[in-house]
């Protein structure tokens, strides 16, 4: 038990590997950081595969697996479950975004020009499978089994990982940019601590994960749709 406790303290870990990728990254190709913030989509893909298999090893280590580590049973999520928390996912993950948008910059809605910019169009087809495919795995994975259900005090068990859940987004991509930031952490606290408070409450990860993923296809195609015209990323920008 004492070894399945110390996996909340890989609640951190995503914002330090984004960190290190972005910086790394801009020191190998000898270019400013902000100007590879457009390969976000597939640094966080990489990410992902990186901490489900950090998942795998760790659970298997303390004697468990990944199933167990987010308590997923087969046969308990109901279609209702799956669609209303779908609904939430996108309603309040929009809500947040517009209103750190305004708080940060003024501006509803606010959207951050490179989270669209496009990337090689080979890589955003592949991307609009892997990155929704592995993003539930890996972020719900860590910040709900490795957080949620490893800290006993309820408040605690909800705010500290929708605190690292949330600080990831910072870091994605990686800019020295206080405003930015801040309003990436704006953006996702509110859905974070939704997030966190319903699994606490349900124990059910399988509504949170296809809520999640279902979101994250939305971003691919807008970057998919940028990368096959990057004319239409130019008049997006113009506007």
């Amino acid at each position: 038990m004492e070894k399945k406790e110390n996996l909340k303290y890989l609640l951190p870990i995503r914002s330090i590997l984004f960190i290190l990728v972005f910086v790394i990254g801009a020191a190998i190709t000898k270019r400013n950081i902000g100007d590879i913030s457009n390969w976000w989509s597939i640094v966080a893909t990489v990410i992902n595969l990186v901490t489900i298999l950090i998942l795998v090893i760790v659970t298997k280590k303390i004697g468990s697996n990944y199933w167990k580590l987010i308590n997923y049973e087969k046969g308990k999520t109901k279609v209702k479950d799956v669609v209303i928390m779908s609904l939430i996912v996108l309603l309040v993950g929009t809500s947040g975004m517009y209103l750190a948008g305004f708080i940060c910059y003024g501006i509803i809605p606010y959207s951050a020009p490179m989270m669209i910019a496009p990337i090689p169009m080979i890589l955003a087809i592949i991307n609009i499978i892997v990155l929704p495919l592995t993003v539930p795995f890996a972020e719900d994975g860590l910040y709900l089994g490795c957080g949620v259900n490893q800290i006993k005090n309820t408040y605690l068990a909800i705010l500290i990982p929708a605190f690292f859940y949330a600080l990831q987004h910072s870091f994605i991509p990686t800019l020295f940019d206080g405003k930015f930031i801040i309003y990436r952490f704006l953006s996702f606290l509110p859905l974070t601590i939704i997030l966190c408070w319903q699994y606490h409450k349900k124990k059910n990860p399988v509504p949170i994960m296809v809520g999640h993923a279902l979101i994250e296809v939305a971003s691919v195609m807008m970057i998919l749709a940028t990368s096959i015209s990057p004319e239409l990323y130019q008049t997006m920008l113009s506007m």
